[in-house]
């Protein structure tokens, strides 16, 4: 690639030489060139390129050639007070058969499960995706979109399920990726619910009419053993859900053989399962003034609350596991200890006490948060200040009161302020 860099004034020309460029410090030493040289010759900026052609052999390094110094003269344009030449004048602009060929290998990125550390950096230009993810990402981005959802869903249960406990499930910081690189019971519970807020967001959403390639699942069919009702209605289509969220969840794992990649798996498949396996049955009739000469029925998933407390009961139970001899399974630590079955969680190493703040563990401490000085439970200030001792506080905060329905259909409220007393832990 032959570039020539003119500037007005003296006709001062820069020859920058025929050289493979591989990395991206080139365009920025020639982006500095060009700025310096403009800066001092108030000039316009003109570049000329010779034919470039894609390079099937590296197609970052073409795709730097073919559009790097490009959007870098537009970018000097836009952010420097120089006069540079029109965007349009340029005597020059990106192959677009580079570009076509060139993005279809390296536009679609992802970081790895859990989604819950970013949810916007799903299919994002960091890591390369494999296999059924990478076909998600390219081919179905509306599957992605519910896949946001879902993480979003799981992240706000397992707040809500942790809202108690010293460690509360908090996505502030670099904390909860300290979490998320130990082996600790907490880690399987977010890799289980964040696995089953994506299969109940998929799901739902076919049942919903939002997505094209699925809908409700009609594979129920005929009556009940006695007659009472028969199959009908929109049943939610769980086998796509679990399969997508096993397609994307598991991608980045499936194919390593250590032991964090066998707990990954299992705890995820725990997640898929707590919706999976509970699907509740859902009953309308139909007839004359309310009468049931018709009764249809269909099959729903559970409520994602529901999920969650089930997770917890088996996060609370959550089996410590090694990995065996040749790596492929997990074993129960204990000789009498039975092995853990698909729906419950594993781990490998015990949790830190999250008493105090520690970035080291990714724990934040529990110092200043609300606890209830009445209770003995885990809620307690006793048990979640650590043995510290609490403060009490009065704040005045501001209510709903007297409120009233009114014909039709508004409940209208009144605003009151109260008095309340608020403990924090030292």
């Amino acid at each position: 690639m032959l570039f020539y860099l003119f500037t007005g004034g003296d006709n001062r020309r820069v020859y920058l030489g025929t050289r493979s460029v591989r990395s991206g410090w080139i365009w920025r030493r020639i982006a500095g060139w060009g700025v310096h040289l403009a800066a001092r010759t108030h000039s316009p900026i003109r570049v000329r390129q010779s034919p470039a052609r894609c390079d099937r052999a590296a197609p970052r390094a073409s795709m730097r050639l073919c559009e790097g110094l490009y959007f870098l003269i537009l970018w000097v344009q836009l952010s420097h007070p120089l006069h540079l030449v029109s965007a349009s004048r340029l005597p020059f602009s990106p192959p677009t058969d580079c570009r076509a060929e060139t993005l279809n290998q390296i536009s679609h990125r992802a970081v790895g499960s859990p989604l819950v550390m970013d949810h916007r950096s799903i299919c994002r230009k960091t890591r390369r995706l494999i296999g059924k993810q990478a076909e998600i990402c390219r081919k179905e981005p509306e599957i992605v979109h519910e896949v946001i959802k879902g993480a979003k869903l799981g992240t706000g249960e397992c707040q809500f399920q942790f809202k108690e406990r010293r460690w509360n499930c908090s996505t502030a910081d670099k904390f909860f990726g300290r979490i998320l690189n130990q082996d600790i019971r907490e880690t399987a519970f977010v890799y289980a619910v964040t696995s089953a807020g994506v299969t109940f967001a998929v799901t739902q959403s076919c049942s919903m009419g939002e997505l094209l390639q699925c809908g409700c699942d009609y594979q129920m069919k005929g009556e009940s053993p006695d007659g009472s009702w028969e199959w009908g209605g929109c049943g939610d289509d769980i086998d796509f859900g679990y399969t997508k969220s096993r397609e994307f969840m598991d991608a980045q794992t499936r194919h390593r053989s250590d032991i964090r990649t066998l707990l990954t798996l299992h705890n995820n498949e725990a997640g898929r399962l707590a919706v999976k396996n509970f699907m509740r049955t859902e009953c309308k009739c139909h007839g004359l003034s309310g009468s049931c000469a018709v009764k249809t029925c269909w099959k729903k998933m559970p409520i994602f609350r529901e999920v969650g407390v089930r997770l917890k009961e088996r996060f609370n139970g959550a089996f410590q596991v090694m990995g065996s001899n040749n790596g492929k399974y997990l074993i129960p630590v204990g000789d009498t200890i039975k092995a853990p079955t698909a729906e419950d969680l594993v781990y490998t190493n015990e949790s830190p006490n999250f008493c105090k703040r520690n970035r080291k563990t990714g724990s934040q401490g529990t110092k200043g948060r609300a606890c209830n000085a009445t209770s003995m439970g885990i809620g307690g200030c006793d048990l979640l200040c650590c043995g510290r001792g609490y403060k009490e506080r009065q704040v005045v905060v501001e209510e709903n009161c007297k409120c009233r329905f009114h014909w039709c259909c508004v409940v209208k409220c009144s605003k009151c302020t109260a008095v309340k007393t608020v403990h924090e832990c030292l």
